[in-house]
């Protein structure tokens, strides 16, 4: 396991430096889910959600997270994506799962951004959601995998969706 590296000689929080890094092309997949009741489920597929579209909505703020995932998190890097795709399944029942798959070629890996898309389509997904139930579940949400960069690949050993 490396020690920390977001803090200085100092033992303060630092932005770590990538300028000696090998840029190279790296993917991350975040997956979280969204326990709700069926009635709540049925709505969202149905589109039956006084907001609007809730899954194109919260695709849109998936997208918009990971994009500005710097201006969330403190240490992390501005970064230029490829790609941006948010997907969304079911159990049938009761589970709303969102997975997102961040691309870009560069310099750092684009784990929190993944991270932070997943979360922010499940946070829009209750939003909208929160007039018909205010007791849905969020998570787990997870790094499933990443390719790319010094460390190497990583894939989550239980290959399932939370």
């Amino acid at each position: 396991m490396d020690s920390f590296t977001h803090f200085n000689e100092q033992g303060r929080a630092r932005m770590v430096d990538i300028s000696g890094k090998t840029s190279t092309v790296r993917t991350a997949v975040a997956v979280t889910q969204i326990t709700m009741n069926p009635a709540t489920l049925t709505a969202v597929k149905e589109g039956r959600i006084g907001k609007g579209d809730v899954l194109a909505v919260a695709q849109v703020a998936g997208i918009q997270g990971a994009k500005k995932t710097s201006d969330w998190i403190p240490m992390c890097h501005p970064l230029a994506l490829t790609g941006v795709n948010i997907t969304f399944s079911d159990n049938g029942h009761d589970v709303l799962h969102i997975e997102v798959e961040v691309k870009t070629e560069g310099k750092t890996g684009v784990e929190m951004e993944a991270l932070t898309a997943a979360s922010a389509a499940a946070l829009t997904v209750y939003d909208m959601c929160k007039a018909l139930q205010k007791d849905m579940i969020i998570g787990p949400t997870m790094l499933q995998s990443k390719t790319g960069g010094k460390h190497g690949d990583f894939q989550r050993e239980d290959h399932q969706k939370p």
